[in-house]
Parts: structure tokens; C-alpha cells; sequence
């Protein structure tokens, strides 16, 4: 150790420079969540209740009123815990003693679901350890309160697995492992339900934004750089800059040299330079856009070759819109053709920033080559909606003819933000309004705490809770639906990408869009539909937002404003 470090005042005292200069810190914290319920128990398992007392984090020499597990007579003794909410993480045991030398072996299930908690890996229900171990099989020792595990889950099941064993638990703390971050946007209105949407879609996103910016907490723990647009349109509306939406378009730019399409999906390369725009016209730096002017430039280049003389685009790799429209090449043809121009007025409006007006042109010229080609929807909202979006097809009467047929009906989880903004577009609010109670209401109903990476309103018919054990004669939800990649357990029930609702809620009920970058300009232009009043937060680079709406008796809204002196408001 060298005069330098000697002289130190933190942990690395001991440490020499260079493995001080090559750590990393974790900026996530951990918190401690006792069970809320025993569900469920088999075997021998005597005084579980304890399970759900507070009890000291730290193991000791006298065993004082413990829960008792035995395996006796050729049965396991198991049992299952309800945390009461999907969180992050993994379990901390804290065990006093076994009936070994070596250690109980236990076998410990996570699951999102109470059914995925008791279930067997593969088969009909389709239950994985994929990107992270929910199975897992260990050996619990005597005064040990190790960590096991870190995935998504709100349910665990223990199993003693070992014949004639006896395990003496004091307690099972859920480990919460999450970025401490404000919530500096806020939503509350005269409907208890839309505030809950409001909220459970923020908590979703919250739970994904670990070092990077994930898609699932169980599964997909990965950068997917276009399921990140609606991620960071919650993010916007919720906590304002966070490192997370920087450091994962960093991530994912390096780890795509062109000519890649990110994520081997062209789809998704569009959508990383929709994202590109929209950071910067929410933070306004324009550091940001010039680090990025190199990489966009030859993607510019790059999209400009997929454009036949028809002014259709012609990419080939990774034609994906959403899950269900996997299939339906012309729903996914038309999507990715708004996709397509939607990436080329980014880019177009992206240069124009960076003064590079040769290459501003170039996005002109190719915009009004894509404009030219009228694609088919067919029956899809999402791809309807998208065409909407990019002015390729009027507001109104795909409005009156597709997107408020038949309630929620033909939803989307990811493309379910799009799908409302194209309704507000045609003055739809009180369908918004009545999809949205509808649609994420339906996986409330269910006992989501967090929202789905795929869900029908027709799944609710005859369905069981996924917070309780499947019913007889009852179809249970998370084993029985599902497709592609998420049949059955796979799927992930945390996927930050159906937190659409809590931005739409925030940009049109509250009413506040950004006009010009870093949100210098803001317009507040309320929409409450059915709403009695609404009132709420929205975080800038300057501070926050604060607005309250109140419906009079003539049907106008009387509103209050109070913003940053940085921030010019226009009603």
C-alpha cells in the first residue's frame, strides 16, 4: 500500500490502486420484505406463522420460537410464501439449525405467479430458469442467513427435500434489490382505479431500471432497445433523467458496430433512433445528439438502401412489430413502414440540431419517397395506430373504423401507448379512458402488481387469480397462455414495455406535452373525459410540474399551473 492509499478514509484502505481503479459501484439498494401470507403447506410444518412476525435480520445461538419443518414418514414438508407484491431480488434465510453436519438441502422455487411457484420445469406449463434461476436447489446451513436467488417473483415456495430431515427457520425476508429514485411525476384523479394503473405501471418500470434498463425482471433481463421507447416515456413522466436511459443506449450502440441491426432486428434500430430524439427533446443537450453523430449517419445511409422505388421499405432482418402481429406479414409490413419513416423524421430533425444540412436533406428526400407508399393495416390497432402517428393515415376515421371497436379488445401491451395516442388524436378520450380501466384494469383484477409482457381481455373468462393456487374447474393464466418465446410460466409478468398507461395518463389527462427541448417550452392542454378532476407532477431538467384540472359545471376546466421560471407554459 502506497502513502495514498494509506491515507484513505473509506473501504479501499487496504486495497491497492489498481483494484480500487477496476471496481464498480452498484447504484441499487436493498431493503428487507417479510411474507404476507403461508399459502399453502404440505407435510410437516409446524408454527409457520412466525414466518410473517418482524424479527431481527441477524441469526443467534438460541433457537426462540422458531417454525419447524420436517420430513417425515417419506413426505417433504414445503411450503409456500406470499410476499405480497412482485419485486426484485432474491430470499435471505436465516436458519437455526438442521439435522445434518453438512446442511439441509432445500429446493426453492420463485415464481411470479403462485401456479409458477409450484411448478416443474419444462412441460405443458413451460416453466424456465432462462436469464435467471427461479429453481434452485441448496443447502441451508446450521446459524446460516445467506442470500439465495435474484429474479423476479412475488412467491416462493421451499421444499425440505432430503427424507427424515428437520430444518428450525427463524425467518424468510424477500431481498428487494431496486435504484432508489425519486417518483417526481405524480397522477391523481376522481378514479381510484386510473391512479393504481398510473401507479403500477411506474413500479413496473421502477423494478427494470437496474444498472441498465431492462425488458423483465425474471426474463428478458437484457437491453431490447426498442422495447426501451415506452420504458422511457414512463420514465419521463416518473423520474425524469436517470444514468439508466444514457447508459443502455451506450451499451447497446457499442455492441452493434453497422452494418448490425441492434438487436438483430432492423425494427429495432428505428426505434433506437426515435428513442435518440426524444431524450434529447425531453433533456435537451445537444452533447447527446453529437456523440451519436457518427453511428446515425451510416445508419442514415443504411435505411436509405431500404427503400425499393415504390417507397417501400425493404429490410429483411427483423421484421418485428409486436407479438401479435408475429405472422401477419402485411400487419407487420405496414408497422415497420411507419417505423421506418417515424426513425427518418428523427434523424431528419436530429441534424437539423447538429447543423449537418446535407444530411438533413437526405432524411427529406427519403421521407417523401416513403410517403408515397400506402401500406395495408388490415385489422391491427398497432399497426394502424403507428401509421396514425406518422400522418400517414387520418386520426378519425381509423379511430371510428378499427381502434375503438370493440373496446380492448385486439390490445397490445407494448403498442398499447401508441394505440391511445392515436384515439387522443381523434378526441377520444373517454374511450382512452374506458380502454385503460378495461385493459390494464383486467391484469389488476387478476392480482398483477405489475404488468404484463402480453395480455387479453379474453383471458379473464373463468380465469383463477395468479395470487392464489388455480381453482378446480378454473383456468389458470399464467400455465395456460402465452405464446412464441412466453408460452405458459416463460412468460414474464414484469415487462417494462406495458407501462404505456401511466405516460399516456400523464400526457393527456394532465395534458402536458413538450414543445421544444430540454421542455423550455411545455403546453398544458387537459383532457379529462368522465373525470371529475385530476391533478398531478411532471418532472423537467428544472424541477417539476405541478397542475391541478377541475371540470365545472358547464363542462370547462378551470386549471392551475405552477412550473420552473426556466420553463415557458402555454395553456
Amino acid at each position: 500500500m502506497n502513502v495514498r492509499q494509506r491515507d484513505r478514509k473509506d473501504i479501499f484502505r487496504v486495497m491497492d490502486e489498481e483494484i480500487v481503479s477496476s471496481s464498480r459501484e452498484d447504484a441499487r439498494s436493498r431493503r428487507y420484505l417479510l411474507p404476507r401470507r403461508i399459502l399453502w403447506t404440505e407435510g410437516c410444518v409446524e408454527n409457520s406463522q412466525v414466518l410473517l412476525e418482524e424479527r431481527e435480520l441477524q441469526i443467534s445461538l438460541a433457537a426462540h420460537n422458531p417454525c419447524v419443518m420436517k420430513s417425515t414418514d417419506g413426505r417433504k414438508a414445503s411450503i409456500l410464501l406470499d410476499y405480497g407484491v412482485e419485486i426484485h431480488g432474491g430470499i435471505r434465510i436465516l436458519a437455526w439449525s438442521d439435522s445434518t453436519d453438512r446442511g439441509a438441502k432445500v429446493r426453492i422455487r420463485f415464481g411470479e405467479s403462485a401456479s409458477e411457484a409450484m411448478s416443474e420445469p419444462g412441460g405443458e406449463t413451460n416453466s424456465t430458469n432462462d436469464h435467471a434461476r427461479r429453481d434452485i436447489r441448496a443447502e441451508v446451513g446450521m446459524m446460516s442467513m445467506n442470500q439465495i436467488g435474484e429474479s423476479g417473483f412475488r412467491f416462493v415456495r421451499i421444499d425440505l427435500e432430503e427424507p427424515e430431515a428437520v430444518l428450525t427457520l427463524k425467518s424468510v425476508w424477500a431481498v428487494l434489490i431496486y435504484k432508489e429514485v425519486p417518483y417526481r411525476g405524480s397522477f391523481e384523479c376522481s378514479d381510484a382505479l386510473l391512479n393504481r394503473i398510473w401507479d403500477v405501471g411506474a413500479y413496473t418500470v421502477h423494478l427494470n431500471m437496474q444498472e441498465y434498463i431492462w425488458d423483465g425482471i425474471k426474463r428478458d433481463r437484457l437491453v431490447w432497445v426498442g422495447d426501451m421507447h415506452p420504458e422511457i416515456t414512463t420514465i419521463k413522466a416518473v423520474f425524469g433523467e436517470d444514468s439508466s436511459v444514457e447508459r443502455s443506449l451506450d451499451f447497446i450502440r457499442e455492441e452493434t458496430p453497422l452494418p448490425g441491426w441492434m438487436n438483430g432486428m432492423a425494427s429495432y434500430s428505428m426505434w433506437y433512433v426515435i428513442i435518440v430524439y426524444d431524450w434529447y427533446l425531453y433533456m435537451g443537450r445537444k452533447e447527446f445528439l453529437a456523440k451519436q453523430r457518427d453511428y446515425l449517419a451510416g445508419l442514415t445511409e443504411q435505411l436509405s438502401a431500404h427503400i425499393d422505388e415504390n417507397g417501400k421499405d425493404t429490410v429483411t432482418e427483423g421484421r418485428f412489430l409486436d407479438w401479435p402481429s408475429e405472422g401477419k406479414d402485411a400487419v407487420v409490413d405496414a408497422g415497420v413502414q411507419a417505423l421506418h419513416i417515424w426513425a427518418v423524421r428523427s434523424l431528419e430533425k436530429i441534424f437539423e440540431v447538429l447543423g449537418e444540412e446535407e444530411l438533413a436533406d437526405k432524411c427529406r428526400q427519403d421521407l417523401e419517397r416513403l410517403a408515397g407508399f400506402s401500406a395495408d393495416y388490415e385489422d391491427s390497432k398497432q399497426a394502424a395506430a403507428l401509421l396514425v402517428l406518422t400522418g400517414q393515415e387520418d386520426p378519425v376515421k381509423v379511430n371510428d373504423s378499427l381502434l375503438r371497436q370493440g373496446g380492448a379488445r385486439g390490445m397490445s401491451t407494448f403498442m398499447g401507448y401508441y394505440i391511445l395516442t392515436a384515439r387522443a388524436m381523434a378526441g377520444d378520450y373517454e374511450g382512452c379512458l374506458a380502454c385503460i380501466r378495461e385493459y390494464w384494469g383486467g391484469m389488476l383484477k387478476l392480482g398483477a402488481t405489475t404488468f404484463w409482457e402480453d395480455f387479453d381481455v379474453e383471458w379473464l373468462e373463468n380465469a383463477s387469480g395468479i395470487d392464489e393456487l388455480p381453482e378446480e374447474g378454473k383456468v389458470d393464466v399464467h400455465a395456460s397462455y402465452g405464446g412464441f418465446c412466453y408460452r405458459g410460466h416463460r412468460h414474464s409478468f414484469c415487462h417494462g414495455w406495458a407501462s404505456g398507461a401511466t405516460p399516456w395518463l400523464s400526457e393527456n389527462v394532465l395534458g402536458i406535452k413538450i414543445l421544444e427541448p430540454g421542455c423550455r417550452k411545455v403546453k398544458i392542454e387537459p383532457h379529462l373525459g368522465d373525470l371529475e378532476w385530476a391533478k398531478g407532477s411532471y418532472p423537467t431538467p428544472y424541477g417539476e410540474i405541478f397542475v391541478s384540472h377541475t371540470k365545472k359545471e358547464d363542462g370547462t376546466i378551470a386549471t392551475r399551473v405552477e412550473a420552473p421560471e426556466e420553463v415557458e407554459i402555454t395553456l
